[in-house]
């Protein structure tokens, strides 16, 4: 399995929108990527360590997964994609960084 992350750290004034827009039309957009698997859309929960951690600050974590790095690649030269990176320009306001990057999995138990 192979699953590409688009990380969205940092803040939003209105996250709640943010993460709507994301799951009720960019979602549609990714759906087009050719041999995409899932996507799972990962959002911050409220927890508490009693060790002392470093939290990660992340407000969105979309994750496509794919059965092969061809398949990704594939996704990734598509006009699904194009769309998708105009679509960035109407997502709600968001100031932080984002980042992609693509790991193979193994599930362990």
């Amino acid at each position: 399995m192979i699953s590409y992350f688009v990380r969205y750290r940092g803040t939003s004034p209105d996250p709640r929108a943010f993460v709507e827009y994301y799951e009720t039309r960019h979602a549609s957009i990714l759906h087009g990527f050719g041999n995409i698997r899932s996507l799972v859309l990962h959002q911050r929960a409220e927890w508490v360590d009693p060790l002392p951690v470093v939290p990660g600050g992340t407000l969105l974590l979309a994750q496509m997964t794919f059965d092969s790095v061809s398949d990704l690649n594939n996704a990734l030269q598509s006009n699904a994609r194009r769309l998708a990176r105009e679509d960035f320009a109407r997502f709600p306001k968001f100031e932080g960084e984002v980042t992609h990057e693509a790991m193979s999995g193994k599930v362990i138990f």
